[in-house]
């Protein structure tokens, strides 16, 4: 029998304890009175959560555009749940480290998966600068980059650790590669109730993969765009459009490309500034965007900002010249320099509000 959102799993435990339904009641209230900020984000969403409505309301990043309010079922929240732990074989008493902010979604559903699931979670301030206590392992965590950065020397205490919510710069690739733990990048977002689809990351004991792998009772086709759409009626009322550009594998299998609203068309010739920054990145010193500025004569052209960089504009186009992964047309025509990008509340990069600012 599926599971329902009114219910708690009696292997549930929060920081340790178990708590009854009408119990966590009292503890959210307990949070709220009197807990830390990120503690009262908590016990905010675990009020809502227990509460007689059968949805919430979430807010949505706003990395791709403005931030908005969506309602989303909560059976649909039991689902995803469900579905993520099928998928990494989560069973009742594992344990859990919640470290996200509780007031966005991938926060929320490590909570949900905690109480639907019977997982023993610990919760600790989602500082990018992530601290927990070492002495203790864990057998599933969700994080952002920044926080598998900071504890990356210590992975050995997560069975399994997935990442989303920003790029995976290369160098942290790079020690996830020696480190002796699985991890997944993982494609979702507010509307699909967190990931819908994961993809491997090669470390010391798992091979990668350049795929994404959709989540049970998730499947996938593309539009005229190329872009992906995404069926998944245990989360969503109908198939969801999206502006991901993706080269399909198959019904369950995707690379991620780039996005549709970030394509520049320069003289014709279409660029996708994601890839292009996968080549760049080995060169880099800090953070960077390729975008595009109008042109008179080709529509568009190609464009790098770069933030607060300790290299010169002409260290920089200097090593552009030199990269022999580059082709001509795909060599930023300009570089602009900002002292700081825009990130939204939850440290997600606001990639045309920066853009902006860099042209203004």
């Amino acid at each position: 029998m599926t599971p329902t959102f009114d219910k708690v799993h009696n292997r549930f435990k929060f920081n340790g304890h178990h708590f009854s339904h009408s119990e966590l009641k009292e503890v959210a209230y307990s949070l709220i009175k009197e807990g830390e900020l990120y503690e009262k984000k908590i016990g905010n969403f675990l009020i809502h959560w227990l509460d007689a409505n059968d949805f919430i309301y979430v807010n949505t990043s706003g990395s791709t555009g403005h931030p908005k309010q969506i309602r989303l079922k909560k059976q649909s929240m039991v689902n995803s749940a469900l579905a993520t732990g099928d998928y990494f074989g989560l069973q009742p008493g594992d344990s859990a480290l919640h470290c996200l902010p509780s007031h966005f979604i991938a926060g929320k559903m490590m909570l949900v998966r905690a109480m639907i699931l019977g997982l023993e979670v610990d919760t600790v301030e989602p500082s990018l600068q992530l601290t927990f206590d070492h002495d203790n392992s864990y057998d599933f965590c969700a994080v952002v980059p920044a926080q598998l950065s900071s504890i990356i020397e210590h992975s050995r205490k997560f069975k399994t650790i997935i990442v989303g919510g920003a790029k995976i710069h290369p160098e942290l690739k790079k020690k996830i590669a020696s480190a002796p733990s699985q991890f997944f990048e993982t494609f979702g977002m507010t509307e699909t109730v967190t990931h819908v689809a994961v993809k491997q990351l090669k470390s010391s004991i798992r091979e990668g993969s350049d795929f994404f792998k959709a989540m049970s009772n998730v499947s996938f086709k593309t539009d005229d765009r190329n872009c992906l759409i995404i069926s998944a009626k245990r989360l969503l009322k109908e198939p969801l459009i999206t502006n991901d550009i993706v080269d399909l594998k198959s019904e369950t299998e995707f690379k991620w490309i780039g996005r549709y609203d970030h394509v520049v068309n320069s003289g014709g010739i279409k660029l996708f500034p994601e890839q292009i920054e996968e080549k760049l990145e080995p060169i880099m010193p800090g953070r960077f965007i390729v975008a595009s500025e109008p042109h008179t004569e080709l529509g568009e052209q190609l464009i790098l900002i770069v933030e607060h960089s300790s290299d010169s504009i002409a260290s920089i186009q200097s090593k552009i010249k030199q990269l022999k992964s580059l082709d001509d047309y795909e060599t930023p025509k300009k570089i602009y320099a900002l002292d700081a990008f825009k990130f939204t509340k939850n440290g997600k990069l606001q990639r045309k509000k920066t853009i902006l600012e860099a042209l203004s």
